[in-house]
């Protein structure tokens, strides 16, 4: 799970163009939307879709618990492993 955290810290560097953000700037446990990383929702489309081309799974943009899983790094990567296991 851990080289996934940090598999999915790079992909939003990289999908999100944080050119002056590394890996080891972004907590597991840190907020990514709002007062934590910054993101907004554009940044929550990009990344959806880089992580669903990435990981080769779907996202269900309207499902109640979507933003859960998107609120940090560690969420998100029990959100793939539970996806990738299903």
């Amino acid at each position: 799970m851990s080289n996934l955290k940090s598999d999915i810290k790079q992909l939003i560097i990289d999908a999100l163009g944080l050119e002056d953000i590394s890996v080891s700037d972004i907590g597991d446990e840190q907020t990514l939307f709002g007062e934590g990383l910054g993101l907004d929702s554009v940044d929550a489309l990009e990344l959806g879709l880089a992580i669903q081309k990435t990981y080769g799974i779907k996202i269900d943009a309207d499902a109640k618990d979507t933003r859960n899983h998107f609120s940090n790094v560690a969420s998100l990567a029990a959100f793939v492993t539970a996806k990738q296991a299903a």
